[in-house]
C-alpha cells in the first residue's frame, strides 16, 4: 500500500512523464504560439514561480521576480491558487492587477497537478493602477527601476473578461485529457513495479530523515545488495543514493518555506550528515545553492 510520500513521488513522476511527452509538447506550443501566454504544467508542492523562463512570460512579471520583497508576494499568490484550485479552476488577481489561473489534474479523486497560466490584464492598464503599483511596491521595499518597470507594465498583454474565460475553458478540456493519460501511466508503472520495490520505496520514504544504505534497503526487502541496486535501478531510473538525495533535497525545499528554519536545521532534519553534503547535493539537484533558493522565496536564510 502507498504511504502519502509514495503517491506524491509517484505523481511527480507521472508529471516528468507528461512535461516530456509528445502530446504536451505539442499542446503547449501551440498554446504559446496562439495565445501570446505562458503555460506551465505544476506538479503538487512545487515552490518555484511556474512561469519563471518561459518564452510567453510577461516582461513586468521578469522585473518583479527579481526583487525579493515582490518574488515573495507572487509565490505567496501561487500558493493560495493552487490551494484554492484543488476542486476546480480559479483565477487569482495579483496586487498589480494581473490574473493567474490554475487547472487541477487529477488521477481519480487526487490532484497530481495543475495546468497554469496568467500574467494578463482584463482591462487597459492606466497612469492611475500603475501608480498604485508603484506605490505598493515601495511599501514592500522593493529596489526596482521604476521607468523600466511602467514600460513594461504598458507593453503587458489585454485580454476581455470573455476572452481569459475561453482560454482557461481550453486548458480545463486539456486537464481533462492528461488526467486520462496520467492515469494509464500509473496503471503502468504500477503493473511494471515489483513488489520489493514498492516495499523498499516506502521504507526510504520512512525512513529517509535517518542514515540510512543501500544495504539496510535491501535488507529490509530480503534480496542481496548487489542485486537490489541493479533492480532498484532499472525501475526507478535512477540509483539509490541520487534516489535518496532528491527525495531529500525536496523536504529541504519544504522545510525551508518556514521562515524560522534555519538552513542548516532544514538539511540535518532531511537527513544529510554534512553541510559540505548537502550543499553539494542541493546544488547538483536543485540546480542551486540553498541559499539563493531562499532569497528567491523572500525569507531570510542561515
Amino acid at each position: 500500500m502507498l504511504t502519502g510520500d509514495s503517491r506524491k513521488h509517484r505523481s511527480r513522476e507521472v508529471v516528468d512523464h507528461l512535461k516530456r511527452s509528445q502530446i504536451y509538447r505539442h499542446y503547449e506550443r501551440a498554446f504559446r504560439d496562439t495565445t501570446g501566454m505562458p503555460i506551465a504544467l505544476r506538479p503538487l508542492e512545487s515552490f518555484n514561480l511556474p512561469h519563471h523562463g518561459d518564452p510567453k512570460e510577461n516582461p513586468f512579471c521578469v522585473l518583479m521576480a527579481q526583487t525579493n520583497h515582490s518574488c515573495s508576494a507572487c509565490i505567496q499568490l501561487q500558493e493560495s491558487l493552487v490551494d484554492e484550485a484543488r476542486y476546480d479552476p480559479k483565477t487569482l488577481r495579483c496586487f498589480a492587477g494581473f490574473c493567474d489561473s490554475a487547472i487541477p489534474v487529477r488521477v481519480g479523486e487526487n490532484v497530481i497537478a495543475f495546468l497554469q497560466t496568467g500574467q494578463i490584464l482584463t482591462s487597459e492598464p492606466t497612469s492611475k493602477q500603475f501608480s498604485e503599483t508603484a506605490q505598493a511596491l515601495l511599501r514592500f521595499g522593493a529596489q526596482v527601476d521604476m521607468k523600466r518597470l511602467e514600460e513594461a507594465y504598458f507593453q503587458s498583454r489585454v485580454l476581455t473578461e470573455k476572452q481569459y474565460e475561453s482560454v482557461v475553458n481550453l486548458l480545463q478540456i486539456f486537464a481533462q485529457h492528461l488526467s486520462l493519460l496520467s492515469k494509464q501511466l500509473m496503471m503502468k508503472r504500477e503493473a511494471a513495479e515489483s513488489p520489493v520495490i514498492g516495499r523498499a520505496r516506502a521504507f526510504i520514504e520512512e525512513r529517509h530523515s535517518e542514515p540510512l544504505s543501500l544495504e539496510e534497503v535491501a535488507k529490509q526487502v530480503n534480496i542481496s545488495a548487489y542485486y537490489f541496486s541493479r533492480v532498484f535501478r532499472k525501475s526507478i531510473g535512477m540509483t539509490f543514493t541520487e534516489y535518496l538525495a532528491r527525495l531529500r533535497v525536496e523536504k529541504v525545499k519544504q522545510l525551508l518555506l518556514n521562515p524560522s528554519k534555519r538552513v542548516s536545521e532544514a538539511a540535518f532534519e532531511a537527513g544529510f550528515q554534512s553541510l559540505s553534503q548537502f550543499n553539494r547535493v542541493f546544488l547538483r539537484v536543485a540546480g542551486e545553492s540553498p541559499t539563493t533558493y531562499r532569497e528567491k522565496l523572500g525569507l531570510a536564510s542561515a
